[in-house]
């Protein structure tokens, strides 16, 4: 599938359509839609909207990028991730379907995750954006029930622009006239191209702030709306960032007229690997049986924003950090971050990702901001060395979901 076209990326609606209409249209035979975008905390979003819809009996295709150790965790059909004889099955009606025409991994592979579920009922469809909005494969959907837009920030700016209004805008592409929006917390420049253009297509907005406000009290999260207020658990998922997710969530559960169980559902039966995740079985922690091993795929300065927040309420021990990033990343920027709460760094390169960047490269980069830094072979040897001085270290490892996968993989 890589090899069917020339780029890994090419944005541009023009191939889905083909494709889609050799399918015969499942994008037009989908169960109610639900499309998400934003720069972070897109899946965690999704996530708790799925989780609520399921705490609620209902049954949910979701539909998510990238994946972390498996492809097949990118497409689940009415809640169950989707089998490989489907998939494999479903991929070579997509392959013959286009042809000889070229087309992207990411198009094709979304073709046949929107085909999988047009093939099976269930209540809701999830669609998560994999890059921008605007142009983005999973854009085919003329109607769908709600849009959700997460925070915007800083990232793939050689794809989406260069200044936070620009990224907006492609962000807000998934906007349809007439159809309602959840708009995550934004800073003031992407929240007016939002709303500028959700004012030309008479799509209805329901902003962080505005229509809904969601905090943390007394170990409580507190959600308000015009329709009222919910006292409900923290989100199972770690940090306030994710706090702020969950008031994205709930605010499309409640706008789809679900109540307070599906709610609770949605914080507390959530799951989604890699954001601040506590590792506490597999070889790594039997090699570390005295220190704490967290996980993370942020990899932009936002994303490192909300882990230095998540950091800075944990209880006080020695931090250390084992990164590898891409390198279309600002990895200096995610790195200034982070660098006031660990005491230490570790650069490794990424097995197997050609656009990884090299370990050096993490490593002066986390000394220009002033975090001492030297490489490591891998994660497994970055950890030894970091335990051999402080065996009882918090170690967080982070910069990329593809290290994240690979970490996951290698722990079993």
């Amino acid at each position: 599938m890589m090899s069917l076209h020339p780029k890994i990326i090419d944005l541009t609606l023009d191939r889905m359509q083909h494709i889609l209409a050799a399918l015969d249209h499942p994008e037009r035979r989908l169960p109610p839609v639900i499309h998400i975008a934003g720069t972070n905390g897109k899946g965690s979003t999704q996530a708790m909207i799925r989780a609520g819809l399921e705490g609620a009996g209902l049954s949910v295709h979701a539909y998510t990028s990238p994946h972390l150790t498996r492809f097949h965790e990118r497409v689940r059909v009415a809640g169950d991730l989707i089998g490989e004889q489907s998939l494999s099955r479903i991929l070579d009606i997509c392959l013959k379907a286009n042809g000889a025409d070229t087309i992207t991994y990411f198009e094709i592979t979304t073709a046949a995750a929107l085909y999988a579920f047009a093939e099976t009922p269930a209540d809701y469809t999830l669609l998560e954006v994999g890059l921008g909005g605007r142009f983005d494969a999973t854009n085919v959907v003329d109607t769908p029930a709600l849009t959700v837009i997460t925070p915007v920030a800083l990232d793939h700016q050689h794809f989406l622009g260069d200044t936070l209004p620009e990224i907006a805008m492609e962000k807000a592409g998934i906007l349809k006239r007439g159809v309602p929006c959840i708009v995550g917390p934004q800073e003031d420049a992407a929240l007016e191209v939002i709303e500028a253009r959700a004012a030309r297509l008479g799509a209805p907005l329901f902003a962080c702030g505005q229509h809904w406000h969601v905090w943390e009290e007394h170990g409580r999260m507190v959600y308000q709306d015009e329709t009222g207020l919910l006292d409900l658990p923290l989100p199972r998922l770690i940090g306030a960032h994710q706090v702020r997710n969950a008031g994205a969530a709930l605010a499309a559960l409640r706008h789809l007229g679900h109540g307070e169980a599906a709610c609770e559902a949605a914080v507390e039966n959530v799951q989604w690997p890699a954001r601040m995740q506590r590792l506490r079985h597999g070889p790594l922690i039997d090699m570390a049986p005295g220190a704490e091993l967290w996980l993370d795929g942020g990899h932009n300065p936002h994303a490192a924003h909300a882990i230095a927040e998540t950091l800075s309420h944990l209880p006080a021990r020695p931090t250390h950090l084992i990164c590898g990033m891409m390198n279309t990343k600002d990895v200096a920027g995610f790195l200034a971050l982070l660098a006031d709460h660990a005491q230490s760094l570790h650069g490794v390169t990424i097995a197997g990702q050609t656009a990884t960047l090299p370990a050096a490269d993490t490593v002066a980069a986390a000394q220009s901001v002033g975090l001492p830094a030297e490489e490591a072979h891998d994660v497994a040897g970055a950890l030894t060395t970091i335990l051999a001085k402080d065996p009882h270290a918090r170690v967080l490892i982070c910069g990329s979901l593809y290290l994240a996968g690979l970490v996951l993989q290698e722990n079993g």
